[in-house]
């Protein structure tokens, strides 16, 4: 590896369905955007690191944009799954309510750099902006649904919204030690996020 090429290019994969190098390349991206941040990277370095040469890319995608996108939509589908199967899990409200908190601080804490870029790419480009609200509107369809599902009575889409937006800011603001780097007790913010879900719950 020279020092003009930092990227450790795995072996190449073997031909498959586009459906397949169309996923690697995604959880490649994934990893890199978290990584080194979006603007630390490129479409070819992204190509490489899924062990592809950088044309295959383009079969895939148009941009960076888009792939970044594709990633965001793959970390939030892989969010609600984890979330769903905690709440299938046995014990009352506030056990599960517990269980949501620590896989939603940990995801975040995995996928801070992901989180960070796509934070600043929704302040900066109207694109993203759109894309990440239908995101979110998704997930108040995901959430209703897991409500109705587990018998539990409907809520307002801005009880919701305000469950939603709490959980998933506090989240980031722990993944990047915000809470110690202002001397607040994250055990305490802990303890307030799973009263505030188990009230959801």
């Amino acid at each position: 590896m020279s020092p003009a090429d930092p990227v450790q290019r795995p072996p190449r994969p073997r031909r498959g369905a586009p459906e397949d190098t169309r996923r690697r390349l995604v959880a490649a991206a994934a990893e890199e955007f978290n990584r080194l941040g979006y603007e630390g990277t490129d479409s070819n370095r992204l190509s490489r690191a899924a062990g592809y040469a950088p044309g295959t890319f383009y079969k895939h995608f148009r941009d960076k944009r888009e792939i970044f996108l594709a990633a965001y939509a793959e970390w939030v589908d892989r969010e609600w799954q984890e979330v769903s199967a905690a709440l299938e899990l046995p014990g009352d409200a506030s056990q599960r309510a517990a269980r949501i908190v620590e896989l939603t601080l940990a995801h975040h804490r995995r996928w801070s750099g992901l989180r960070a870029s796509l934070r600043m790419l929704t302040a900066a480009d109207p694109v993203v902006r759109e894309f990440y609200r239908g995101q979110r509107r998704r997930q108040f369809e995901l959430l209703a649904r897991l409500r109705a599902a587990a018998g539990d009575p409907p809520r307002s889409r801005e009880q919701d919204a305000l469950l939603l937006f709490t959980l998933e800011r506090c989240a980031d603001a722990m993944a990047e030690d915000e809470a110690e780097a202002l001397g607040l007790d994250a055990a305490a913010i802990r303890a307030l996020l799973v009263a505030q879900v188990t009230a959801a719950l």
